[in-house]
């Protein structure tokens, strides 16, 4: 999830905004989380499990 929708419980304004440290502390993390940080671990290995098979059924196909 973006923080751009979300809304801070602490000072109810967008998270985007950073008014107060709740705000900054949460918008810091999920910045640093990167992209694929907001995902689930069973998410992450499903989207594994798919990329696994989508490469065996590509050698499969090519031999």
């Amino acid at each position: 999830m973006t923080y751009d929708r979300l809304v801070c419980a602490n000072c109810a304004a967008p998270v985007a905004e950073g008014r107060c440290r709740v705000c900054r502390a949460h918008r810091e993390r999920l910045q640093q989380e990167g992209p694929l940080g907001g995902l689930s671990p069973v998410v992450l290995v499903v989207l594994v499990a798919l990329l696994v098979a989508a490469v065996a059924l590509l050698a499969h196909q090519t031999a």
